[in-house]
């Protein structure tokens, strides 16, 4: 059991009896009331999502998941494609991945989340390692109030960088917030 304050997108809770996945999740205060915190949750079996609301004093089951270490290998209109360590491949619908797609290179490494030995997620690092495809160059003199640019990655995320990275550049990026954290070379 897990309490509201621990509970973060991605988890997978169970919920009447079912797994969903955590899409949303935003901590409300209300007056003289205790907190709540409104959720949307993805059924994993029948992907249908539903809007719940849990009181400041509930407590949330967390799933009981396994993880295998998995390589990303490509994707199509429809889903990204997964091998794991004993060269069986599994795809993930692109809905079910939502902005993790964004950090994945071909044959990088990561956790894969396992529901009744059937794989419903990956688990990114905190941190990954990519390459600016894309970065406008430094307006000289424009220093003023730390200045950032918009810079675009190998793999179409869009990111705020410091006006001293350069196309071309390799870059770590935290994937839980999406920000620059520093220039690799």
């Amino acid at each position: 059991m897990i309490s509201l304050a621990q509970l973060k997108k991605g988890f997978v809770i169970m919920h009447n009896n079912d797994a969903y996945q955590v899409f949303e999740c935003a901590h409300h205060k209300q007056g003289r009331g205790g907190a709540v915190l409104k959720t949307k949750l993805k059924n994993i079996k029948t992907g249908a999502v539903i809007d719940q609301t849990f009181q400041g004093n509930d407590k949330i089951e967390k799933a009981d998941l396994s993880r295998k270490k998995v390589q990303f290998l490509y994707t199509d209109e429809d889903a990204a494609y997964f091998m794991d360590e004993q060269y069986e491949q599994f795809s993930l619908d692109k809905d079910a991945l939502q902005d993790a797609l964004l950090y994945l290179k071909e044959g990088q490494k990561v956790d894969a989340q396992y529901l009744d030995n059937k794989p419903i997620a990956i688990q990114l690092p905190p941190k990954v390692i990519l390459q600016v495809k894309e970065a406008p160059p430094a307006v000289k003199g424009d220093t003023a109030n730390n200045p950032a640019k918009t810079a675009i990655l190998e793999t179409g995320l869009s990111v705020q960088v410091p006006m001293f990275v350069n196309t071309g550049e390799i870059i770590r990026v935290n994937t839980e917030t999406g920000e620059y954290v520093e220039r690799v070379s």
